[in-house]
């Protein structure tokens, strides 16, 4: 058995095998290898035996659900009106010239993926984005430029931006 066969079916065991456990299971191969798959959505369809549609189909409805690989550190954006509103376009801006990359791509050292995601939850402090699992709020294109320096210099943040 090999790697991913072996983490579905431990996975599986954990959280079943019925529809119910689908989510679950995906999360945790998505924790483990930082996306899903063509082959472990195959995987995981036959380990809880429905079709691979099903699998795909849930991996492409949620945003948090990679189906390509990405970087180390997964920036989203927050793509609200709100956001938008409070400065999101002048920070996602400010990203893009950092990192020069675009949305949805990731940097040529596989470090940084930049995406944009439908509400964070803190639009009473927009604008917001995570960085990972971290979140970061009322940015402005000077934080973000301090805050991606950061990872950029350690690969770890001090969180002293909230």
């Amino acid at each position: 058995m090999d790697p991913i066969q072996s983490l579905i079916k431990d996975l599986a065991d954990k959280h079943g095998r019925t529809k119910e456990s689908l989510l679950p299971i995906m999360q945790g191969v998505v924790e483990r290898e930082s996306y899903l798959s063509e082959r472990s959505m195959v995987e995981i369809a036959r380990e809880i035996d429905i079709p691979a549609s099903d699998v795909y189909g849930t991996a492409t409805f949620y945003s948090f659900l990679e189906t390509q690989p990405t970087g180390k550190y997964i920036i989203r954006v927050c793509k609200t009106i709100t956001c938008a509103m409070k400065g999101k376009t002048q920070v996602l801006f400010a990203i893009q010239d950092m990192l020069k990359i675009k949305l949805g791509e990731t940097t040529p050292d596989k470090r940084f993926t930049l995406l944009e995601t439908n509400c964070l939850g803190w639009c009473h402090k927009a604008p917001a984005m995570l960085v990972n699992d971290e979140v970061f709020t009322e940015l402005t294109p000077e934080k973000v430029r301090e805050i991606l320096s950061d990872y950029m210099k350690s690969g770890l943040n001090n969180q002293n931006y909230q």
